[in-house]
């Protein structure tokens, strides 16, 4: 099949793309500008995109043109699809009729949560060999991709309430014929298309009612909107629910009691399924809502086949989806997560997640209203009240407020002075590059600064890491060549990828200046390829990386760090704390990992350990 997109570089357009073209058909798009990551992951597929929009893009004669939800029904190449009578699809419509026929389709839907607990059930699949195929509405850091074709049945996919296109404004997850659904809550949002929370609830039980007899509703016994709507469900229903400690177990067929967390560590807990114990869990996703989450991935996962060791090993080793709580990067000392919070429940949840993980300093919240319901007047109040686990608020300005109608439109003045007036300072800021110079100006090490967005936030997170200066962040694919140069200067062994290890590198504008790396195993990590450009040697970076590493490493809940070195001995010995051992005595699963054996190759190394608090 020939399918041409309207409106390609889109988050979901493209990733659907990219799966029709690795299914074999021919796939070509059009969009007035493509720029990264899409422009790379599209030319890697080797998908033609035609800049800008013409009638002339579909000389190519499509059997199929999707339609972007952008469109609207007098755009050029829709009108010219018309003209050639070719048959308009929206993006929800195609991956139903081209990919789901043949497989499982596992649909998370609800107003908070969807992305993680997609990214978490396909992550606990490929966890237990069931190779998943799945498409999500962000970037697990586990598989670096939002959507892939997999060998398995199942097709997990993010169900998202919106509408569809111009021409079918019923909501998306309405085409993807759930054969188990995960409900996650249901409360008002996306102000620009429902008029009140009954036409959302609507929409969520037109959902439920497409789950067949023989599914299964997985729902949120903690959310009366969710329940109510399950209770029209036809399918079995399966409720999940977080308890305190020494809660009795009851209250929903499946639930998560929680166990104590020191600041910093993993979230610990045990999963109890209809009376049975299936033992402790740890995560290291922050945030009593997030076990939520992960709990009910373990039910759709355990559900579809995947055994309990693989469901242990799977949520112990995810970790997180890009913009949700994300780790940005460290820059002396300040850590700058980003999280694509963007609706006042959503702010709250995250904004207490965040104070709770890091209790001890200053919490500085930078918050941009840019989605259709966060520039709206009607959530003013709720947003006032969203921020009290914070230090200090920086409200951005508003992002293209001509769009909103002047008399609905968000009051950013009047919402920081909302937010001071419940103790938490505050204050709204006309431009980015303002509200960028006050948190430098305010945050100290040891503080963390958390960026709201559901978008890019003008550049927000590099004006504060290059900012603060030297900062550190996670390898991107295009750093691999410049971190391979930088090792072989040293002759250290090339970095092994696998989904337990960590890459962090120091940037200069436009250079790395230092890499280091973290491998971990159940509580042990092992420290490795720690390498400074040649002319930063001596300057302190080598510190600052490993301080970086062992930050890290205490937020994973690692209790021992182990490292090898053929030359520096002396400097993990007095600057970071490390005692030499025998390297027989280092943690089994750490000793026979690949890059631990190619370390230990090289002649004279010595295995050094670091006892971690708690270790």
């Amino acid at each position: 099949m020939k399918v041409h997109f309207i409106a390609i570089a889109g988050t979901g357009m493209g990733a659907l793309a990219r799966l029709l073209k690795d299914a074999g058909h021919d796939v070509r798009g059009s969009d007035t500008a493509v720029y990264p990551p899409m422009s790379e992951q599209l030319a890697r597929a080797e998908i033609p995109v035609m800049l800008g929009f013409s009638p002339a893009n579909l000389a190519w004669a499509p059997d199929a043109v999707v339609v972007g939800n952008v469109c609207s029904k007098d755009h050029p190449e829709v009108v010219e699809a018309g003209a050639r009578g070719l048959p308009l699809e929206s993006f929800p419509s195609l991956l139903a009729k081209a990919l789901l026929p043949g497989r499982d389709s596992l649909v998370i839907a609800g107003t908070h949560g969807k992305t993680t607990t997609s990214s978490l059930v396909a992550w606990l699949l490929e966890s237990a060999g069931l190779q998943p195929s799945f498409l999500i509405g962000g970037v697990p850091l586990n598989f670096g991709l939002g959507a892939r074709l997999g060998q398995g049945r199942a097709f997990v996919l993010e169900g998202d309430e919106y509408d569809t296109a111009f021409f079918d404004k019923g909501s998306k997850f309405l085409h993807y014929r759930p054969k188990r659904a995960i409900l996650t809550g249901v409360e008002y949002d996306h102000a620009d298309i429902f008029a009140d929370l009954e036409q959302v609830r609507a929409a969520f039980r037109a959902f439920v009612a497409l789950v067949p007899e023989d599914g299964e509703l997985i729902v949120n016994a903690e959310d009366s909107e969710a329940l109510g709507i399950a209770a029209g469900a036809r399918c079995r229903v399966t409720t999940y629910r977080v308890l305190p400690e020494h809660a009795r177990p009851e209250g929903a067929d499946v639930l998560a009691l929680q166990r104590p967390r020191s600041p910093g560590g993993r979230n610990t807990f045990e999963v109890v399924v209809r009376g049975e114990s299936l033992g402790l869990f740890s995560t290291q996703l922050i945030g009593r809502y997030n076990l939520g989450n992960v709990l009910a991935a373990i039910a759709m996962a355990k559900a579809e086949g995947a055994g309990l060791e693989a469901l242990r090993r799977g949520v112990r080793s995810f970790r997180g989806v890009k913009r949700r709580q994300e780790l940005v990067g460290m820059a002396q000392g300040v850590r700058v997560l980003s999280d694509f919070a963007h609706h006042p429940t959503a702010v709250q949840l995250t904004v207490t997640a965040v104070r709770k993980q890091y209790p001890e300093q200053a919490l500085h919240v930078c918050f941009e209203p840019r989605s259709a319901s966060s520039r709206r007047r009607a959530f003013a109040d709720a947003f006032a009240s969203s921020f009290d686990a914070a230090t200090a608020v920086y409200v951005g300005p508003l992002f293209a407020p001509e769009k909103i109608p002047f008399d609905d439109r968000l009051d950013t003045v009047a919402l920081a002075r909302g937010i001071g007036s419940r103790g938490v300072k505050a204050r709204s800021f006309d431009e980015v590059d303002a509200l960028a110079g006050a948190v430098l100006e305010n945050a100290v090490p040891g503080d963390t600064v958390l960026m709201l967005s559901s978008g890019a936030f003008g550049g927000l997170p590099d004006k504060l890491l290059f900012g603060f200066g030297d900062p550190v962040t996670f390898m991107a694919p295009e750093d691999a060549d410049a971190v391979t140069t930088l090792l072989a200067g040293y002759d250290l062994p090339p970095i092994v990828p696998s989904g337990d290890v960590e890459t962090f590198v120091m940037r200069a504008p436009g250079v790395v200046v230092g890499v280091v790396s973290l491998q971990n195993a159940e509580d042990a990590g092992f420290l490795f390829g720690l390498a400074v450009a040649p002319d930063r040697r001596g300057t302190g970076l080598g510190w600052v990386l490993g301080d970086c590493v062992l930050r890290r490493a205490r937020e994973l809940g690692l209790r021992r760090i182990y490292l090898l070195t053929t030359s520096a001995a002396d400097f993990f010995g007095q600057k970071l704390g490390f005692s030499p051992i025998d390297t027989r005595s280092a943690d089994p699963a750490i000793r026979d990992a690949p890059n631990f054996v190619a370390a230990a190759a090289q002649p004279g190394a010595v295995c050094m350990e670091l006892v971690l608090p708690g270790g």
